[in-house]
């Protein structure tokens, strides 16, 4: 009888704010986050993915490694990798990041700033 095989590395879990969840002051996260509910704050997750689902209201500065929105976010976004606003996404407010992508039937009310990610010297 062969041995069996190690089970396939599977990714870690995000964190998930639910919809009846409101957050008032800073949320500070070292995994991915998925927002049904609500925050009204700061949103620093400097390292990871944030997802603002269909259900989420976030009224927040945010801080992320990229940042995807399908819900409603009023403040400045800012994404070391990439903000992707999908179609069913609102923002009222900045993105700063070195990509950027606005699906057809978005909605975007701010400014764009895009730079080149700076690399660490050799």
């Amino acid at each position: 009888m062969p041995a069996a095989l190690p089970a396939a590395p599977t990714a870690a879990p995000a964190a998930h704010i639910g919809k009846s969840l409101v957050i008032k002051g800073e949320v500070n996260s070292h995994e991915d986050l998925t927002v049904e509910g609500s925050i009204e704050g700061t949103v620093d997750l400097r390292e990871h993915v944030l997802t603002i689902g269909s259900h989420g209201h976030i009224k927040a500065e945010i801080f992320a490694k990229v940042v995807i929105v399908e819900g409603t976010v009023t403040g400045t976004i800012t994404a070391s990798e990439k903000v992707d606003l999908r179609e069913t996404g609102s923002v009222d407010g900045d993105l700063v990041a070195p990509r950027v992508a606005i699906a057809e039937g978005a909605h975007f009310r701010g400014k764009v700033q895009m730079a080149r990610p700076v690399r660490p010297p050799e």
